[in-house]
């Protein structure tokens, strides 16, 4: 039941549409790893699903081809230095910036199964003194309906939160269940909120955010779908917000509205 390669260009096709994520000839061999199980579940050729997706991308097979096609891979506090830049330079910038309000706004886009999310709630739980009485709202988006599923019930294998999650917090925000599996305690569960979302669309809210992420997700965009997704990043961003993309991304002259944070790795600003 493997996929011929035209049935693979196809869907891949059908992909970049539905998601403005390009898979290229290097990398339809996730095209055929991610399908063929899933043709098998339904009992279809892939010819038929590719056929159906394409007639009607909301035959509910589509759904299911995108979810088996993207890239879910995440883990607690991924990129230590990333994590630790948060916590010593822009939490105390939030802190002072938003004094007022006593109110932040964080948007963790492409958030997968939601680790990176519960990762910056457990910043902020670690030091209540600091954040007393402050109003601490965190969304993570995804266009994976299956990886959203999960990252709302907040309930990880050993696996998973061996990945990158000390054990101290372990200890302080999950209880392990019976199956060995670990849930997020409903102190971080109620900072953090789960709601699908595709980047090549308006972002959720104009000037809203005090803080967005968006890491490892633009290196599977093309270049002008890439700038699509740029300017929804910076349009949710308030005027003195913090963007943070992934290692090895930049927004380039794909987005004239940001530029390098001269200090700060990997963190974007608006342009003057």
């Amino acid at each position: 039941m493997d996929l011929s390669p035209a049935t693979a260009r196809q869907i891949a096709r059908i992909f970049e549409k539905d998601t403005g994520q390009r898979l290229g000839d290097d990398r339809l061999w996730r095209v055929n790893a991610m399908l063929t199980p899933l043709c098998r579940r339904l009992g279809v050729e892939p010819s038929d699903l590719a056929g159906r997706a394409a007639a009607d991308p909301r035959d509910p097979a589509m759904t299911q081809v995108v979810d088996a096609l993207l890239n879910n891979e995440t883990s607690f506090f991924r990129d230590g230095a990333v994590f630790r830049q948060i916590q010593d330079d822009i939490l105390p910038e939030l802190a002072l910036r938003c004094a007022a309000s006593r109110r932040i706004r964080i948007w963790s886009a492409g958030c997968a199964t939601g680790q990176e999310p519960y990762s910056i709630a457990m910043l902020f739980a670690e030091d209540p003194e600091r954040w007393q009485g402050w109003s601490i709202e965190i969304l993570g988006t995804d266009m994976s309906r299956a990886a959203l599923k999960r990252a709302s019930a907040g309930n990880y294998t050993a696996f998973e939160v061996q990945r990158g999650l000390p054990g101290r917090l372990l200890g302080n925000w999950f209880v392990e269940k019976t199956d060995g599996s670990w849930t997020i305690v409903p102190q971080i569960a109620a900072m953090v909120r789960f709601a699908p979302h595709n980047l090549m669309r308006p972002p959720p809210g104009q000037r809203s955010y005090d803080l967005v992420l968006c890491r490892n997700a633009l290196l599977y965009f093309p270049p002008h779908n890439r700038a699509v997704v740029l300017a929804g990043l910076a349009a949710a961003m308030k005027p003195d917000a913090a963007l943070i993309l992934g290692a090895g991304e930049t927004a380039g002259a794909d987005a004239r509205q940001l530029v390098a944070d001269a200090d700060l790795l990997t963190v974007f600003r608006h342009a003057a």
